[in-house]
């Protein structure tokens, strides 16, 4: 079981940069690949970026590439999603997961943050 908290969403303007953590409380985080996905009312859950257990292997969606980066501090249980370049298409509820390896599919994770909302206004 792990458990992951998420936080360091909210609104920002066009343009601006955000990061995004997702901190495992129980389990071991070093055993885990983590992703990052995204969802809006109107749009199935979207992969956005995947790292690997040790950070050796990651990739990142095709969308987002060149504006947003992953990284994870083992030491810290912890993962990140670097958001640079905003633009309103960016807003979304962003979800963190763990799961065997930098795979794009959601059903391939096993476990969940609680999500948290990024609002980029322009």
């Amino acid at each position: 079981q792990v458990l992951l908290t998420q936080a360091g969403g909210g609104t920002v303007q066009v343009g601006d940069s955000l990061r995004l953590s997702c901190t495992a409380s129980e389990g071991i985080f070093s055993n885990y690949a983590m992703g990052w996905f995204r969802q809006t009312a109107v749009k199935e859950r979207e992969f956005v970026a995947s790292i690997s257990w040790n950070g050796g292997d990651r990739y990142v969606a095709g969308i987002v590439r060149g504006r947003f980066s992953i990284s994870r501090d083992n030491a810290k249980s912890t993962v990140y999603l670097q958001m640079n370049s905003l633009n309103p298409a960016d807003t979304a509820v962003y979800y963190c997961a763990a799961g065997p390896g930098v795979i794009t599919t959601p059903r391939e994770y096993s476990y969940w943050g609680q999500g948290i909302q990024v609002t980029v206004s322009s």
